[in-house]
């Protein structure tokens, strides 16, 4: 009887932590930041079977790599329907980088939602889950990761951020918090309207289950390591491609 109340109450523990007793311990790498700008990109999605072109914007905002504040403010409009995503990560830098304090996001047709990194309860907590997270250190959101990978691929330079090589963030989105582990394909040239550039495209695979977003990211060494061109594919095929056609140095 105590051995399998022992078990049941080690099994609430895991419950309650969001099953992430198991995570990985955080990683610290070095960071460099990349300098604020707006990014202006050419929008292509499909969405219900449709195909939809527009524009998004990605405003990067931060104050220094020590101790300082970040701002990542997303959006992607396309006509007639307006905003088709909108993402908002805030937060401050630490010893690990980007340290969010919020994550909001909201998709059309679908409602807004909150994540919040409590540091002084060391939890995440969501919208659209009841339990929390346990926050270690070097969490990103799905807005800020992009951005931190960009600062550790600017610290490590070409020599270290090479093909072959995997980087792991642990990522929160609307209801959960999951190990996304970013791979390093290839060089290649991309055309944008910028002309064409070149990058390092990174891929993060979804799950073996395909319950997960799988994300392409093209870097660009010649341009601060900004993002220049993503693409993001849910569970439900469907996909956002933005390619950069302005940079503005802020």
């Amino acid at each position: 009887m105590r051995s399998n109340l022992l078990k049941s109450g080690a099994a609430a523990v895991l419950l309650a932590l969001g099953m992430n007793a198991f995570a990985a311990a955080p990683v610290k790498r070095a960071v460099e930041l990349p300098p604020a700008a707006d990014l202006s990109y050419e929008l292509n999605a499909q969405q219900r079977g449709f195909g939809l072109k527009g524009e998004a914007l990605i405003a990067w905002r931060n104050s220094g790599n020590n101790d300082g504040k970040y701002e990542v403010n997303v959006e992607a409009r396309v006509p007639l329907i307006g905003k088709l995503t909108e993402y908002r990560s805030r937060g401050t830098i630490d010893s690990y980088g980007l340290a969010p304090d919020e994550f909001y996001e909201k998709r059309y047709r679908k409602d807004a939602t909150t994540t919040t990194f409590d540091r002084d309860s060391k939890t995440i907590t969501f919208t659209d889950a009841k339990e929390p997270y346990a926050l270690k250190g070097g969490e990103q959101d799905r807005a800020s990761v992009t951005w931190q990978l960009a600062a550790v691929a600017r610290a490590a330079g070409e020599s270290k951020f090479k093909p072959g090589s995997e980087w792991s963030f642990i990522v929160a989105g609307r209801r959960d918090a999951e190990p996304w582990t970013f791979k390093v394909v290839k060089r290649d040239k991309i055309q944008t309207g910028m002309g064409e550039l070149d990058t390092v495209l990174v891929t993060r695979e979804p799950r073996a289950d395909g319950k997960s977003e799988s994300v392409d990211i093209w870097l660009a060494p010649g341009q601060e390591w900004y993002p220049v061109k993503l693409r993001f594919r849910d569970d439900e095929r469907e996909t956002i491609e933005q390619t950069v056609t302005k940079i503005t140095r802020k």
